[in-house]
């Protein structure tokens, strides 16, 4: 054998037990295929009445319709129960719901988890109660509002009223209802959310703060005494009807039974087809006696909260869900449907069309009212659902004529001075710092 035959043998039997150079090279394993994320339901819990309920539900059928995978539900809210994953709150509810900061995840904080676009630039009218002190939202003002004054053009007209010149101050309604009922009307005005009305926007207006520099309820000022007085003195001439704690009065204008009444500015999508009623838009009375000038009303309304201790998967569908509903033009058609403040500054611009004049005209009537300072005054007093109690248990004494309004003015901001010394979580107005 010669040398070289030699040398090709050895080099063949070395490749073939030598580990190859490409060998030698680490070999990636194969990624796992990930596994498809199952269909599942994201609850959003709430109050509604079966008319609110059936409105939900359109709007959650057509986010239903984009997600088919990760549908919202509606869910009953239940008392002591679990935050859903999103759970819509009145303005009622929203103080016992913060009270406990474990229960709830910030809205900011989500959307910015979620890679969700969350550029919102809310005027801070819309604010109050669902920021915190660095301005940062915490929830979604869903449907928020501002009261106003509703008065029915065509009564005024029999009266021989002016039917474009809404009375101002409450002197002038005072002038006005008493020409009404002596024109036949039997309901000249009327009242719905008699403490947010009355109460938390009276004093706004006159620049007079429901509790003192101690953080103690202080809403028996001489002002508010004086509001209710002259309340109480048309209540019993028959000038002024109260039909209950909520938005019954809504429906007694709606059918034509009241020319004028005090409202949240929503109202006006319900009275498209109010009997009889030629629909005049007016903004909340204030007093004109002496007291300060004309300051501004609040906003509030309900608001969406997202609920703590749920999966990744389900956050990212509850932000998308927010999201749809911070479309322009899902904006534009919330607020032309449900007369709610529109949230952006192009929904509310849209309005200005004349698609949208009626409608348009309670808007601004609104924004007008609120001057840009809706979300001040954090306390109010309808948001402690335990003192909005018993400030109407004593105002329905004064209604009945068995108190006196200074006798129950005094008794509400005792009693409800009581209740928040002893639930002190309940004064909770900036949820997180």
């Amino acid at each position: 054998m010669t040398h070289t035959t030699r040398s090709l043998l050895f080099l063949s039997l070395l490749a073939l037990s030598a580990p190859s150079l490409a060998a030698k090279k680490p070999v990636k394993a194969p990624k796992p295929a990930q596994p498809a994320i199952e269909p599942f339901e994201v609850p959003l819990s709430h109050s509604f009445g079966q008319e609110g309920t059936q409105e939900l539900q359109k709007l959650i059928d057509r986010f239903n319709q984009e997600n088919p995978k990760t549908p919202i539900v509606l869910a009953r809210q239940e008392p002591g129960a679990k935050p859903a994953v999103l759970n819509i709150l009145r303005r009622t509810e929203v103080a016992e719901f913060v009270a406990n900061k474990q229960a709830f995840r910030p809205l900011y904080r989500l959307m910015k988890e979620s890679k969700e676009v969350f550029d919102l630039a809310l005027s801070p009218d819309l604010k109050a109660g669902v920021s915190d002190k660095k301005g940062r939202l915490v929830a979604l003002p869903l449907a928020y509002s501002t009261p106003v004054m509703f008065y029915n053009k065509n009564a005024f007209r029999k009266a021989k009223l002016d039917p474009e010149k809404a009375p101002a101050t409450w002197e002038e309604v005072q002038e006005t209802i008493i020409k009404l009922d002596k024109a036949g009307f039997k309901c000249p005005y009327t009242t719905s959310w008699t403490t947010w009305v009355h109460v938390d926007n009276m004093n706004a207006l006159a620049g007079s703060p429901v509790v003192n520099s101690k953080g103690e309820l202080a809403f028996n000022s001489l002002m508010q005494v004086k509001h209710i007085a002259k309340l109480a003195t048309w209540k019993k001439a028959g000038l002024f009807h109260v039909f209950g704690r909520r938005n019954e009065g809504d429906e007694q204008f709606r059918e034509g039974n009241c020319v004028i009444l005090t409202t949240n500015s929503w109202a006006h999508s319900l009275f498209g087809d109010a009997k009889g009623v030629d629909l005049g838009i007016a903004p909340l009375p204030h007093h004109g006696d002496g007291y300060e000038a004309r300051q501004h009303t609040l906003a509030d309304g309900p608001s969406l909260w997202v609920g703590a201790g749920y999966r990744a998967p389900e956050y990212k569908a509850a932000a998308k869900f927010i999201a749809f509903l911070l479309r322009p033009a899902m904006q534009v058609e919330l607020a032309s449907v449900y007369g709610h403040l529109p949230l952006t500054e192009a929904a509310r611009l849209a309005f200005k069309s004349k698609a949208f004049r009626d409608r348009s005209q309670a808007l601004e009537v609104a924004y007008a009212s609120m001057n840009g300072k809706g979300g001040s005054a954090p306390v109010r007093i309808s948001a402690i659902d335990p003192v909005r109690i018993i400030l109407e248990e004593e105002l329905e004494r004064v209604w009945d004529d068995k108190i006196p309004p200074k006798e129950a003015l005094d008794n509400a901001v005792t009693r409800g001075n009581a209740v928040l010394k002893a639930q002190p979580a309940l004064r909770n107005v900036v949820p997180i710092e």
